[in-house]
């Protein structure tokens, strides 16, 4: 395999040499060293790959898209530590891999492009380092993993991550129990409309329901137009008194965890005038966007006294309230401006990235330590291999009702997260719906921990019944869902079948896929999540069934007569096999 380079500065040796194989996956080194010490441009590899029963492309953000795209309109995958991971899979329609490349580096800007060649059937691919401005190196060296094995795409994009964890350095943070539990979610459910007794009455609602955590998103605080953004004070015309809030939420038997978001400072209302916020003005020099325009401003981590603001705020709100968690959001928002690439020496990190790195590593330690089990949440896009040290509980971005971005990114975070706990966008849906759609929201998204966001109190019984109903049969079979292994047909469908597996018994969730072969399997409960209101059944002849509805209402038992025979399984019903 030949690398060619491109961009590399006249004054840098920059070299690529293979320096080991195991088991079939190769290993090159990557070494740029420059004459002195310089700002790096972008420099790019590239190598051809020659489309031989490849269908598409995989990434952890590919989202629905996953085709093939010519090399004047590449496929791209962007990585830095607060965005993505430097991930790259080719594969087959029978869903074998074809080429897989990762880099140890986590941290840096790099982006991966492919694209289809027509000249030659080939893809032209590349990685290239540096896409964003970084502070100024001497020296750059990393290693980029080649896996060209014949072997099941999960199989190949799993052993990346497991790389990234044990040969990178990128342990994962420590997962508590309460993290890999059902959750409600006050975003969809309120938006910025909290309200006191309506969040109280919703929990003594969900714990029966089986969601032992309530996040109290974005509402909480002062400023109803993000003026305030900064200060963090809590609204009292909302909440007169905030601990009491939590400590009775917590009397009903549930976790309470708070949305902050990061980077974020407001400075003018909505109507552009400028609230004067005090937070604005003693930082006012330090901020990555400070242009003169901007509506909200963004903090620059570079400064110790950023954060050291940041996470006394943290540290301040889990001690003052009894907190159990924080969801801190926005941290892909940081990034450079024209204003933040000025030098300044009262920067005590130069690199944006480490100044990142800095901060996430310093906001877990402080908080761990107040409460080793407390709960911190990222969403995508900061869910890769150096993000995951810092938190325990990755989201799917905001998709709401939207179960086929839900199903895809939620499978695509469990095949590369490892054991830290993968969530679902929190689960909305319209009381008016049949409750069988309503619960295609749920095993959309069956094999991560569900965030719930609706008002319990507003739903149809039937919606209410199938809820506790999905929710218990979650937590029953939670090993196998969330933490077995996981397979996906089909990835360019956005899964047509998925199935999780743990000491031969499985859950199995046809989305497109109407067969389904049992086999050697000790048991088997397959979702019917497909248009069809019957499932066929392959190779479990002689095995007792039964056929559940959506609110776990028995249908029909019997015994399979045939090595293949269809059962009538309605929308969102299960058939358990024995």
């Amino acid at each position: 395999m030949k690398f060619d380079i491109f961009g590399a500065p006249e004054n840098a040796k920059v070299t690529v040499e293979q320096t080991a194989e195991k088991d079939g996956v190769l290993f090159f080194d990557l070494d740029m060293v420059l004459e002195e010490e310089a700002i790096p441009k972008q420099l790019t590899l590239k190598w051809t790959f020659d489309v031989i029963d490849t269908l598409c492309t995989w990434s952890a953000a590919c989202d629905t898209l996953r085709y093939l795209r010519p090399n004047f309109g590449t496929h791209k995958t962007h990585s830095r530590i607060a965005s993505g991971m430097p991930l790259h899979c080719h594969f087959s329609r029978d869903g074998r891999n074809r080429q897989t490349i990762a880099v140890a580096d986590a941290k840096n800007p790099i982006s991966f492009a492919s694209g289809v060649n027509e000249y030659t059937a080939s893809l032209d691919c590349y990685i290239n380092f540096f896409t964003v401005s970084v502070a100024p190196i001497k020296e750059y060296h990393t290693t980029i993993r080649v896996d060209l094995r014949d072997i099941p795409y999960e199989q190949a994009v799993k052993e990346v991550s497991k790389w990234w964890e044990t040969d990178c350095g990128y342990t994962p943070a420590y997962v508590p129990e309460h993290a890999k539990l059902p959750m409600n979610s006050s975003w969809y459910t309120y938006h910025r409309g909290l309200d006191e007794e309506d969040i109280i009455r919703e929990c003594e609602l969900s714990k029966p329901l089986g969601m032992e955590t309530i996040l109290i998103d974005d509402g909480w605080q002062k400023g109803d137009d993000y003026s305030r953004l900064g200060d963090w004070l809590v609204n009292t015309d909302i909440f007169p008194d905030f601990k009491n809030f939590v400590d009775r939420i917590h009397k009903i038997g549930m976790k309470v965890m708070l949305w902050f978001s990061v980077p974020f400072v407001g400075r003018w209302d909505a109507d552009n005038h400028d609230v004067e916020n005090n937070v604005y003005k003693r930082f006012k020099g330090m901020f990555l966007n400070d242009s003169g325009v901007e509506w909200i401003l963004h903090f620059d981590p570079r400064y110790k006294e950023v954060r050291d603001y940041l996470i006394g705020i943290y540290v301040n709100a889990v001690k003052t309230y009894g907190l159990d968690g924080v969801k801190l959001d926005f941290i892909d928002s940081f990034g450079h401006t024209d204003v933040s690439l000025k030098p300044d020496d009262k920067r005590d990190i130069k690199s944006l990235e480490e100044a990142i790195n800095t901060l996430m590593i310093d906001i877990h330690n402080a908080l761990t330590e107040i409460n080793p089990d407390i709960l911190i949440e990222f969403r995508e896009s900061y869910v890769g291999p150096c993000i995951r040290q810092f938190g325990n509980m990755l989201r799917v971005h905001d998709c709401a009702i939207d179960a086929l971005i839900n199903r895809a990114d939620s499978i695509n975070l469990r095949l590369v997260s490892g054991n830290t706990a993968v969530h679902s966008d929190m689960l909305m849906w319209n009381k008016n719906e049949p409750v069988e759609n309503a619960a295609m929201q749920i095993t959309n998204c069956i094999y991560c921990v569900p965030q719930i966001s609706v008002k319990i109190q507003e739903l149809p019984e039937d919606h209410k019944k199938m809820l506790g109903f999905y929710l218990d049969f979650w937590r029953k079979n939670r090993d196998i869902l969330a933490y077995g292994d996981i397979f996906a047909k089909n990835p360019e469908t956005n899964y047509s079948m998925a199935w999780g597996v743990k000491d031969g018994n499985a859950v199995i969730t046809a989305y497109t896929d109407s067969l389904v072969e049992v086999g050697d399997l000790k048991t088997a409960k397959i979702i019917n999540s497909t248009r069809y209101d019957a499932l066929v059944i392959k190779n479990a002849k002689g095995r007792d069934f039964e056929v559940v509805n959506c609110m776990g209402e028995v249908l029909e038992t019997g015994k399979i007569d045939s090595n293949l025979e269809e059962i009538n399984v309605p929308l969102s019903g299960i058939i358990f096999i024995k």
